[in-house]
């Protein structure tokens, strides 16, 4: 498959790549990644990194903003999206050809090409992979290109501490940490958070509910985040906390956003990416997201939460 994709990136003159909505370290590190490489081995050709950008993520990369006719003719990518829904940008569906490539069970086989590894512990140790296969076909990988692959693989495997890392996710990391590029500046942009976020986090701490069997929730409404002024994708970086609390199997955190409230699904050990699917949502075995439309719906997710912590 990687030679079917390499070849579909020599035959098209215009190439575009989308990520998911939403997106997180590895969605960008790997999409932006695959341009930055694509970029450095063929300045030949147009190609462009698309969708709506989010904020927290500009230390990362800008996106390129185009119009609808760039897409006539062109090979379009998408990394790190499960489901077709979930695509940031619909325009995707406007290009000639469409590849998938991404880490996620593979529920929504769409694209004309699809590279999906499961085992891999993000997408963006997928495209160094990539990188690997063809570099001795063409593909050139610059310093820019190593720092967004090393941190979207130091995003999705929660700076190595995943039960998704392996050890050719080490070996890879250790190779792209001898690009140029400075960890520490790195590690600082992913990490910071504003004095209101840090508010936020004390407020989870002690406002968590923790049960008995192990289950633990957060809720989050518009009027607590209004409260802390921090916006609903900025909130979702706390997820993580709660799994350091002794004794805890799976959480969840609910962020009520315009729309909809976002429902966050993390695991140290009973599989949660089934509960995902039955809300509208998908991921990981230990670490997925959803989404629920009534405050009425939290208790479902917590009944289905606290059958699996159980089984």
């Amino acid at each position: 498959m990687k030679e079917k994709i390499l070849e579909a990136i020599q035959q098209y003159e215009t190439i575009i790549v989308h990520r998911h909505v939403r997106p997180d370290p590895d969605a960008y590190g790997s999409q932006c990644g695959l341009v930055e490489i694509l970029k450095e081995s063929y300045p030949e050709k147009k190609i462009y990194a698309v969708g709506r950008e989010e904020p927290s993520l500009y230390y990362m990369r800008r996106l390129d903003f185009i119009e609808d006719s760039v897409y006539k003719g062109a090979l379009v990518i998408v990394c790190d999206t499960a489901n077709a829904e979930r695509i940031c940008d619909d325009r995707y569906s406007l290009g000639d050809k469409l590849i998938k490539i991404d880490h996620h069970p593979n529920e929504d086989p769409y694209g004309d090409l699809l590279w999906v590894d499961t085992s891999a512990s993000s997408c963006s140790e997928m495209i160094y992979e990539f990188y690997l296969y063809g570099k001795n076909k063409g593909l050139k990988l610059n310093d820019a290109g190593a720092r967004l692959l090393y941190a979207g693989i130091v995003g999705d495997t929660g700076r190595f501490l995943f039960p998704s890392t392996t050890e050719k996710t080490f070996g890879y990391a250790g190779e792209l940490i001898h690009y140029h590029f400075s960890r520490t500046e790195l590690y600082d942009k992913m990490y910071e958070m504003s004095p209101n976020l840090i508010k936020l986090n004390g407020y989870i701490l002690q406002n968590f509910k923790f049960e008995s069997n192990g289950v633990a929730s957060v809720i989050l409404s518009k009027k607590i985040l209004e409260e802390f002024d921090v916006r609903p994708p900025e909130a979702s970086q706390l997820v993580g906390i709660l799994g350091d609390v002794k004794g805890i199997k799976a959480w969840v955190f609910f962020i009520e956003e315009d729309d909809q409230i976002r429902v966050r699904l993390r695991s140290k050990g009973p599989v949660i990416n089934g509960i995902a699917r039955k809300f509208k949502g998908g991921g990981h075995p230990l670490a997925a997201g959803a989404s629920i439309y009534s405050w009425d719906e939290v208790e479902n997710v917590l009944s289905e939460l606290r059958k699996a912590s159980e089984a």
